[in-house]
């Protein structure tokens, strides 16, 4: 990473074996523990719009190891993967890496900030990786899934640590610009949102960054599959890759969905 690696943005600390994400989580695994894990073969039950899709780029240094996906946290390039991996195995370094659901946790409460979406869901794997529904409690037991974090493995080891790489999408889709696209500020973003009286906001990212690079203005939205489209201006993009985020709520809390996609910073 482009930082010491016990910070995790947004004011996330490793203490000892246990992850500490600002006063979301007070125990190790605390969250993720009570969540279910399923593995199958079969592909998840979501309907994957801006989920990864093949990348015709030549692969680099930056996404090698990740195949046709592109990199948008906790890691950087496999320079960092390889730095983890040879501390955590003389001594046991920040193995949350190697749990899809604290990883999941640990980008949406600490990095993103969305800290009232705390609560994994479910956790399926797959051939194409990990699909993490992570959410809120709304009333009793009930909860509400805010998205669909989708992680890879950076390497093909067992020991090899889960990297976000996009959202699959369901009622708040994320299609512009394309996976793997490359983009220049301003970036046209948009989608479908199935929603009433909803206020969508952009923002565009990079892993280095624990504040946006850019943010756009809200855009009302609702109705059933519904089109969307915003312009975003952003700078002081150094990484090779940025995450673009949507984001909507205010019925119940700030932020009750999301979605993002992984563009190349042209």
């Amino acid at each position: 990473m482009r930082r010491a690696l016990g910070y995790l943005g947004g004011g996330a600390l490793l203490l000892s074996d246990c992850l500490v994400i600002g006063a979301v989580m007070s125990g190790c695994a605390s969250k993720s523990s009570s969540s279910s894990t399923t593995q199958t073969t079969a592909a998840p039950t979501t309907t994957a719009t801006s989920a990864p899709l093949p990348v015709t780029s030549t692969t680099n240094q930056t996404n090698i190891g990740l195949g046709r996906y592109l990199p948008l946290w906790p890691f950087a390039t496999s320079e960092e993967v390889q730095a983890w991996e040879q501390s955590n195995g003389s001594g046991g370094h920040q193995p949350w890496h190697l749990d899809a659901g604290l990883t999941a946790q640990a980008f949406v409460t600490g990095y993103l900030g969305f800290t009232e979406i705390d609560t994994v869901i479910h956790t399926t794997i797959d051939a194409s990786g990990a699909h993490v529904a992570i959410g809120f409690v709304t009333t009793g037991t009930s909860t509400s899934t805010a998205a669909v974090i989708h992680m890879a493995r950076w390497g093909t080891s067992p020991g090899a640590p889960w990297e976000v790489v996009g959202t699959d999408d369901t009622t708040l889709a994320l299609t512009t610009p394309a996976y793997g696209s490359t983009a220049t500020s301003a970036v046209t973003a948009g989608g479908t949102i199935t929603g009433v009286d909803e206020q969508l906001v952009v923002t565009v990212r990079q892993s280095a960054s624990s504040a946006p690079l850019g943010v756009s203005a809200g855009v009302p939205a609702g109705g059933v599959k519904t089109p969307w489209s915003t312009a975003v201006s952003y700078r002081g993009a150094t990484e090779p890759v940025l995450a673009i985020v949507v984001q909507t709520g205010g019925h119940i809390q700030a932020v009750e969905r999301f979605a993002i996609t992984g563009v190349r910073n042209g």
